[in-house]
């Protein structure tokens, strides 16, 4: 509660730095994650005229550590795209998927880290990529 004649602070001020950090940061990867959340949002969209009587309010997107897709960019892509739509009270939940790579020789499923693709179990190198590519709407949740 205030006090009368007392105002409350001033905001900080946002320094041009900052703004130019948080701009290199977004225009290097926003171009590629705004054609994916675009992408996504028309996938929404298609469901929606296939189900006019319901309202979609999430949708659940996998994104592999391999996909080449950072995940904030996408989710401030996604929200860019949306404000002042119809489609703004539609969440974006994003899932991500670790790299786990399975032994040729023993089956062994592991983690892969630092770029190792030996399996910890019998010390195979021929390795193979089971998971962490995706980039896959898994779910829309519909009220109806």
């Amino acid at each position: 509660m205030q006090s009368a004649g007392v105002s409350p602070p001033e905001p900080a001020p946002i320094s041009l730095s900052a703004v130019r950090q948080w701009f290199r940061r977004f225009w290097k990867f926003s171009m590629h994650e705004l054609g994916i959340a675009a992408s996504i949002l028309e996938s929404v969209q298609a469901e929606a005229r296939r189900h006019p009587e319901g309202r979609i309010t999430k949708v659940g997107v996998k994104i592999g550590e391999l996909s080449g897709v950072d995940r904030d960019a996408l989710q401030f892509g996604f929200e860019v795209l949306v404000k002042d739509t119809e489609w703004e009270p539609v969440v974006l939940d994003l899932e991500y998927i670790p790299r786990v790579q399975r032994c040729s020789k023993c089956a062994h499923e592991f983690r892969m880290t630092e770029f190792d693709p030996q399996c910890p179990q019998c010390g195979e190198f021929l390795t193979h990529c089971i998971s962490g590519e995706e980039l896959d709407i898994v779910y829309m949740e519909v009220d109806e």
